[in-house]
């Protein structure tokens, strides 16, 4: 019986053979990867994957614990996705945004129904980077205002505005290529900037370091506050009690679009459709990719409120993609609305993260010294590694690079040599499995955690001398 099928059609067996040879050669000669030093990268050829595992090409199995780039929320080769893109391919593969599609439209429909109070529209993107680019060209045109703030530690695509968005190191080497944005600090209790010491106090006085960004800014030249409701590859920032609801009323106050980055946390992975309806708040604008269908097809895009979808009623809105709403895309998009529905997955998320997953790293914190700090909510959670926790110091420096960042590869090696695929950012060990992970794959990677921070004990041994 065969292992998997390749590009060809051709059944193949796991192995040293022609198939993973040819994979490598292709990928090595002629593919350009992201965030890479070309020649110094050797990708992992992966041959197939299902549900929440994925296997190389000589047949070992991964527990895909970051859900590839934390969008695979459905897992992989989800049959009812593969059926849906299948049958809308089967009936119309493609049209262009100019005309009316029943699958576009279902999607937005739905999406609009489960976001928020006031919602109207949805404009549909390629993914999440354009989803905040053209998020923030709706609030300008909106208000005519052209600055925007965004948070230090944060991530909004890689596309102009939004690298000059993002709020860490990725965004160093490309310049400024919006000259109107404006970074600030937001909440991070455990290494705060303004020497918090509870959460209520770290909230407070995040909001009150972001009060006076505006008023020395131009509240009347500020266009748009954007953020992610849960900072996502910085650290799984949950935000403390009280912050995003007086983010809201500043923004508010002074006529500032307030936009919501959910491209990570949104579809259920904190336990709710999307993450910004656990804190009370009604955003501008909400922005969306990754766990709307799974990443089977690239789809983002934009909630929109009534007012903001009102200014353009007469006025034309100077924007628009090939590929909006491609049907392929969005008949995954529905499928994962029924999926959701009909497998209960907001509810189970909410259920693993407080029974399972909470627990759990609770013991481990107790168990490992390198541990300073476990935070999340749902299925996303953060270890953060620390060299002592007296000190506080990490166990890698920011923005780590080649020998420095030895001790966090050694963690991930140690992921890896047991069979799961870890998500490492900076000095953390992050979780995302996908959202149908059964209870047993859940326990089991983490004990493969469990086992991995013995490394990271021994590691931070190590550097305290």
């Amino acid at each position: 019986m065969a292992d998997f099928v390749d590009i060809r059609g051709a059944e193949q067996n796991f192995g040293d053979n022609a198939a993973q040879r040819e994979v490598r050669a292709n990928d090595r000669g002629f593919v350009f990867h992201s965030w890479s030093a070309q020649g110094k990268i050797d990708p992992l050829p992966v041959a197939k994957g299902e549900g929440v595992r994925f296997w190389d090409y000589d047949g070992k199995e991964y527990l895909d614990f970051s859900s590839q780039l934390v969008n695979l929320n459905l897992g992989h080769q989800h049959p009812d996705l593969v059926q849906a893109i299948q049958e809308q391919a089967g009936r119309l593969a493609t049209i262009q945004p100019a005309f009316a599609n029943d699958a576009r439209g279902e999607l937005a429909r739905l999406i609009v129904e489960s976001s928020f109070e006031g919602a109207r529209s949805v404009f549909f993107t390629n993914g999440g980077a354009d989803a905040n680019e053209y998020a923030i060209r709706l609030a300008r045109h909106h208000t005519g205002r052209q600055k925007v703030l965004s948070r230090f530690r944060s991530y909004h695509g890689s596309t102009g505005t939004a690298i000059t968005l993002t709020g860490e190191p990725r965004r160093w080497a490309n310049g400024v290529l919006d000259i109107n944005v404006v970074h600030f600090f937001g909440p991070y209790e455990y290494r705060s900037e303004f020497y918090a010491e509870s959460p209520e106090q770290e909230a407070e006085r995040a909001l009150r370091h972001l009060e006076h960004t505006i008023e020395l800014e131009g509240p009347d030249t500020i266009a748009a506050v954007i953020l992610e409701t849960a900072t996502g590859t910085n650290g799984v920032l949950v935000p403390p009690p009280g912050y995003l609801e007086g983010v809201r009323e500043l923004t508010k106050k002074h006529g500032i679009m307030l936009i919501c980055d959910e491209v990570m946390v949104g579809f259920g992975r904190l336990g709710s459709m999307f993450a910004f309806q656990q804190f009370g708040i009604t955003p501008d604008l909400v922005t969306f990719a990754k766990g709307v269908n799974s990443g089977y097809v690239p789809l983002g895009g934009v909630v929109i409120s009534e007012e903001i979808h009102n200014t353009f009623s007469e006025q034309t809105f100077f924007g628009g993609l090939t590929y909006s709403g491609h049907p392929l895309a969005c008949a995954a998009g529905v499928a994962t609305f029924n999926v959701f529905e009909r497998d209960g997955i907001v509810e189970r998320v909410r259920d693993l993260g407080e029974r399972v997953v909470r627990p759990a790293l609770e013991r481990l914190v107790e168990k490992h010294e390198s541990i300073g700090e476990v935070r999340g909510r749902g299925l996303f959670w953060a270890l953060e590694l620390v060299v002592s926790r007296e000190t506080r110091e990490p166990l890698v420096p920011f923005n780590a690079a080649g020998d420095a960042a030895a001790p966090m590869n050694a963690v991930a090696a140690a992921c890896k040599k047991a069979g799961l695929w870890p998500f490492v950012a900076g000095n953390r060990l992050q979780i995302a499995p996908p959202l149908i992970i059964s209870e047993e794959d859940l326990v089991r990677g983490l004990e493969i955690i469990d086992g991995a921070l013995d490394v990271a004990d021994a590691e931070a041994a190590k550097l305290r001398g």
